[in-house]
């Protein structure tokens, strides 16, 4: 009995060690042979992990980023921008992940307005000389509004200047986060500004004419000169949305600017065009959101 029992454990012993070897190291990735005879494939590298709480940020891009007209007319107004700003009603993105004290010293504002895509090249390269964990992008509508709709950027030079300024930053750094958002719904600004007199009065110093030029007219042309411009701006969409896709640490905003519907209150009361203190809050609770969700938003 006792020799059959010792035979017994020598047959399981042989039969779990035939299972293990065809089975185990292959499903474990192991350098052992496979069924072919060759080694198994490594598995491939896993994708980095969205960091939700960067340490530092760096905005660029055009006159919203500066707050423009949400304090005065025609006139930045930095501290109520929605990425860096240190208003305290606005509650800048910076704010909402570093607080304010660290916000005040870890955060930097490089965008500039009437800036177009073209320009954003510059602004990297001022924007990593800090060494930011994280970047702000928020450019495009200027390539829209030109005086008109042959003046704007082509979406080919609006891609070229792009991925410029993405390679401009990954020479210098190849782990910064980029956060991207899309541009406005200008069409949905024209319509809700141009139930207001003073603003369509300060429409006609120059804020962006190939959209908001003769607002009342709602003619044929008029029309097809904005859905020009419509339709350009879901052009700049799709390119950022694309060329971020392209890069591991970007994050686009899904579209979330462009389907916000801005309403009075978040529109400046001195253009009807540009954000508002309220419309500046607004975005960033957009960003902070998209910044430290799990998931890409896009």
């Amino acid at each position: 009995m006792r020799h059959r029992r010792h035979r017994s454990r020598a047959v399981l012993s042989v039969v779990a060690a035939t299972l293990l070897g065809a089975t185990g190291c292959d499903a474990i990735g192991g350098g052992t042979p496979g069924p072919s005879g060759k080694e198994a494939s490594a598995r491939p590298s896993p994708t980095p992990t969205w960091d939700r709480t960067p340490r530092s940020i760096a905005a660029v891009g055009d006159s919203i980023t500066r707050g423009f007209d949400a304090c005065s007319v025609l006139s930045d107004c930095p501290e109520v921008s929605w990425a860096t700003g240190s208003d305290r009603t606005v509650k800048s993105l910076a704010v909402r992940l570093l607080g304010p004290a660290k916000a005040a010293e870890r955060s930097w504002n490089y965008a500039v307005s009437g800036a177009r895509m073209a320009d954003l090249p510059g602004q990297m390269t001022e924007a990593v000389a800090k060494r930011p964990e994280l970047v702000t992008v928020m450019a495009g509508a200027n390539d829209a509004c030109r005086a008109t709709t042959d003046a704007m950027t082509s979406v080919d030079a609006f891609r070229a200047s792009f991925e410029d300024a993405m390679k401009t930053l990954r020479k210098s750094s190849a782990k910064t986060q980029v956060y991207v958002t899309s541009v406005p719904d200008l069409k949905r600004l024209w319509s809700q500004g141009r139930t207001n007199p003073l603003g369509k009065q300060v429409w006609k110093l120059g804020i962006c004419p190939s959209m908001l030029g003769d607002p009342d007219d709602l003619d044929a042309a008029a029309t097809r000169r904005r859905d020009t411009v419509q339709d350009r701006v879901e052009a700049y969409n799709e390119v950022l949305k694309d060329v971020c896709a392209k890069d591991r640490y970007c994050r686009f905003d899904g579209g979330a600017v462009f389907e916000y519907r801005f309403g009075t209150a978040q529109l400046s009361k001195w253009d009807w065009f540009h954000p508002s203190r309220n419309g500046q809050a607004r975005l960033a609770e957009m960003a902070y959101r998209n910044v430290t969700a799990r998931e890409d938003p896009s």
